[in-house]
């Protein structure tokens, strides 16, 4: 079974000549926007793989001379690919770290009880515990301290990297907010090791990756200043994936900025960023090759060029003249199709084809200009919903639809959404089990004693850090159960079409899951196989905030391969993908676009509504103050106004799909 899939899907397919130049005379050109030196790998395997052997080249350098080679380190996700690679130098190649001094840019503060769940121990497990790097040889702040002696320590630990002969390399992430270590925006360039208070982005990213709960979160840490970083004799700036797209090319294309702290390694000589193509996706030479080079030209492309176009001019597509292409790096267009009024049918056609206001297909209707085929119908249809909401939250709008329209539609609920429930939730579910049972003159039932003991551990006992209680979860993932199943029947469904799979990755009690499982994947491949579905709806977001909708897109993905080539799916089955609520997929991409009334959005923000839970009091809404429903909202009309700008039909809604297709 193939666990990873997701990482295989490529919407863009982009030419090499992009981002792997033939000499140095192309990257000179492709480059011109860009003030850091940068690599672009076709995947995060290859870019953290150069930059490993660039470690490796300068570790054996020092070794050979006889002295050390001092290395700093970061706590977060993006250095691990890389931490990664270096293990694997040492095993298959032989690297030894004997010479190496570890030094980690940050640690929070203060850790106490949590130190197991620090920077530092997440390094040691990731990488140091699998080198043979000495003991004595790995600096980190110390955070044992009283508060009053941190500034020392501080001054300290700046002291020691100065006394080993400074940094001969530093590996950086780079933040949400654009930090590098934990310099949020707006931190003074002249600054060193120091404390600082952590931002809530800071605090809730950690939350994902390091502690149980946000609560468990240190409110300071420990870090590096961007004067002590820009120390270092090099800087490697890593990063991954979509979701960084933004802030590296703010970091990397737009002028030095104090709102974006990456962007001061534009001062030094030898800094370098490693990326692959999702992280590099918003790069000139990426997004709007156009500018710097003659292109590839294809559908995607083009699409996403006139679009564009269309911004910078502020007008329709069919309104563009020869002159705007021409002034605009765009003639290449004009000179391919021989006029822009070719070019503006073209794409002007290209994307009205997408709108639809039959996701499942119009029956008996000519289908050869519409996204979904108009037979069979009414079809078999499979919504998955990766928590207990996304389904309303995503594409309420059209799972609307296809009921209303007739289609056999079910729904299917991939995970409990149990560790987003908070406890006040639970408190006031089992309060009023206690006083049904009461009232029922029930105070023998054990229905009351267990609420009882619920409701005393959540008010008096809890402690922060451990895993969820298995009765908790229980009552937990039922308030979410519920929710789901009123939703659904709010937009009308029946009870035997709403599905819970539970898949078990999901089930530690704990912010922390477990990775994708055989188990997972058969239990998804089991449902899918008991339908036999002529559409399956599934979650796409390749930039997840969080990885639960990653896994189970893993999950669905895996089960597909592995019946990939049956008649049933092979010739009847399609699956669309669509986003959540923090983002829209870029135009280019769009495949079907479903339209929705000013009456079908109120329905679908009442749909959304019908998770109580998910409303103030959740837990992981992140650093977006709007409420789902909000969120939601928002990105749908941002759509429908994005149609309306290009001379399209002006809708008060839209929600976007973009299809899947197998990957050998």
């Amino acid at each position: 079974m193939r666990t990873n899939l997701s990482s295989l899907i490529k919407l863009t397919e982009i030419p090499e000549q992009y981002y792997r130049p033939a000499n140095a005379l192309e990257e000179a050109v492709l480059t011109r926007y860009e003030k850091i030196p940068t690599f672009i790998g076709e995947n995060d395997k290859e870019a953290a793989t150069l930059l490993a052997r660039e470690v490796a080249e300068g570790i054996r350098t020092k070794a050979a001379e006889g002295k050390q080679y001092i290395l700093g380190l970061s706590g977060g996700e993006s250095p691990v690919i890389v931490y990664q690679k270096l293990i694997d130098l040492h095993k298959n190649e032989g690297l030894s770290f004997d010479n190496v001094v570890a030094v980690l840019g940050y640690e929070y503060y203060p850790l106490g009880a949590n130190a197991a769940q620090g920077c530092l121990a997440k390094v040691r497990e990731e990488f140091l515990n699998h080198v043979n790097i000495k003991a004595e040889h790995i600096l980190a702040p110390n955070v044992a301290l009283p508060v009053e002696q941190i500034s020392a320590e501080c001054a300290g630990f700046e002291a020691r990297i100065d006394e080993l002969g400074g940094l001969d390399m530093i590996i950086l992430g780079i933040s949400t907010t654009s930090s590098i270590g934990f310099n949020a925006p707006g931190t003074n360039a002249n600054t060193y090791t120091r404390l600082v208070v952590l931002d809530p982005v800071a605090r809730k990213e950690a939350a994902k990756s390091m502690f149980n709960h946000l609560d468990e979160v240190p409110q300071s840490a420990i870090s590096l200043g961007l004067a002590s970083i820009l120390k270092a004799r090099r800087i490697a700036l890593v990063a991954w994936g979509d979701s960084k797209a933004k802030q590296i090319a703010q970091a990397i294309e737009q002028p030095q900025n104090d709102l974006v702290p990456a962007s001061i390694l534009q001062q030094h000589n030898n800094a370098r960023v490693y990326l692959d193509l999702g992280s590099a996706s918003l790069l000139t030479r990426i997004n709007h090759p156009w500018l710097v080079t003659s292109c590839v030209w294809n559908k995607k492309l083009i699409r996403r060029a006139i679009v564009w176009l269309c911004e910078i001019t502020g007008l329709p597509i069919l309104k563009l003249t020869n002159k705007h292409y021409t002034d605009h790096g765009l003639g290449e267009l004009v000179a391919k199709y021989g006029s822009a009024y070719n070019v503006n049918i073209k794409v002007f056609n290209d994307i009205q084809h997408t709108i639809t206001g039959w996701p499942g297909g119009k029956p008996n209707a000519d289908d050869t200009n519409r996204p979904e085929r108009a037979n069979p119908y009414p079809k078999r249809v499979i919504v998955f919903s990766p928590h207990p909401d996304d389904d309303v939250i995503s594409m309420g709008g059209t799972y609307r639809r296809l009921v209303e329209q007739g289609h056999d539609v079910h729904v299917a609920y991939q995970t409990s959404g149990n560790i987003a429930v908070g406890d006040e939730e639970v408190i006031r579910y089992v309060s009023f089990l206690r006083n049904v049972c009461k009232h029922y003159g029930r105070e023998d039932d054990p229905v009351l004693q267990k609420a009882e003991e619920i409701r005393d551990f959540l008010m008096n006992h809890k402690k922060e850090g451990e895993p969820e209680r298995l009765d908790v979860r229980f009552m937990k993932g039922n308030i979410r159960r519920e929710e789901a199943r009123t939703g659904s029947r709010f937009v009308g469904l029946d009870d035997d079409h709403i599905h819970f799979l539970d898949l078990p990755f999901y089930e530690t009690g704990l912010v922390k899951k477990n990775d994708l499982s055989e188990a997972d994947i058969t239990i998804v491949k089991n449902f899918i196989e008991s339908i036999k579905p002529h559409e399956i709806f599934v979650a796409g977001d390749l930039a997840d905030p969080h990885g639960t909708h990653k896994v189970c897109l893993d999950a669905i993905l895996g089960a597909i391969d592995l019946f990939k080539h049956e008649k049933w799916y092979a010739e009847d089955c399609r699956v669309w993908m669509y986003r959540g609520a923090w983002a829209e997929w870029e135009i280019e991409h769009i495949e079907m676009a479903v339209p929705m009334s000013p009456e079908e959005l109120r329905f679908k923000r009442n749909s959304i509504l019908k998770h109580q839970s998910q409303m103030e009091s959740a837990p992981f809404l992140g650093d977006d103050e709007r409420l789902f429903w909000q969120r939601s909202e928002d990105r749908n009309r941002g759509l429908a106004q994005l149609y309306a700008s290009l001379g399209l039909a002006s809708y008060e809604a839209i929600e976007a799909f973009v299809q899947y297709h197998t990957v050998d």
